[in-house]
């Protein structure tokens, strides 16, 4: 059946998404037509606010409508401690935990060569800035990094990576430890599970 234009052009959107399939993309697609207007209207200009209101924190690469991120300018966390994650919305994963209170840093991926993904591809450069900022007492700020980056074969050699980058410039390197099984990725992990890999962290 030849559906009308606009609504295959808005399944063809749809399938755009990660994770939507065309039975998912119809079935969306379909419901937004039978909505009301002001519904779908709604829906169009939250996907626009996004876009426009929303961009990266300078210091940490999280998502945020205010620079820097309320992460980077809370005063009730410890910035002797960073947790590194590959994209944004793993932050919510280990804040499921309430076991960190430290800060964040978003690489923007994994190290994958088979998709062209290389470390100059990374936020690397403004993690080893911050690496550099001292305190009133001389000393560097941050005492930790805590490599967060998923348990599998990109993850793993990421966090590789970065520990080799980062041990000689005299800072704590861990590895989110078990509980979390290879092969899957942080977004997944439940608040026990979470919990359990921050507890059982260990050196790199």
């Amino acid at each position: 059946m030849d559906l009308a234009p606009p609504l295959t052009r808005l399944i063809e959107a749809l399938r755009q998404l990660p994770g939507v399939g065309q039975k998912s993309a119809q079935r969306i697609a379909f419901h937004v037509m039978r909505a009301s207007r002001e519904q779908a209207q709604e829906l169009a200009e939250a996907a626009l606010a996004v876009k426009d209101e929303l961009s990266f924190c300078s210091v940490c690469n999280n998502i945020t409508d205010t620079d820097p991120c309320l992460f980077c300018t809370s005063t009730g966390r410890n910035p002797a401690l960073v947790c590194v994650v590959e994209e944004p919305h793993n932050i919510l994963a280990v804040e499921k935990s309430r076991q960190f209170d430290g800060l964040y840093h978003v690489l923007g991926g994994a190290i994958a060569p088979l998709q062209g993904i290389g470390p100059e591809q990374l936020k690397i450069p403004s993690l080893l800035r911050r690496l550099q900022i001292t305190g009133g007492d001389g000393r560097p700020v941050i005492q930790e990094i805590i490599l967060a980056t998923d348990p599998n074969a990109e993850g793993e050699a990421t966090a590789l990576y970065l520990a080799r980058l980062l041990k000689p410039l005299g800072v704590r390197v861990t590895r989110i430890g078990v509980g979390i099984p290879m092969g899957s990725e942080i977004e997944y992990a439940d608040e026990v599970t979470m919990v359990r890999a921050l507890e059982g962290r260990r050196e790199l």
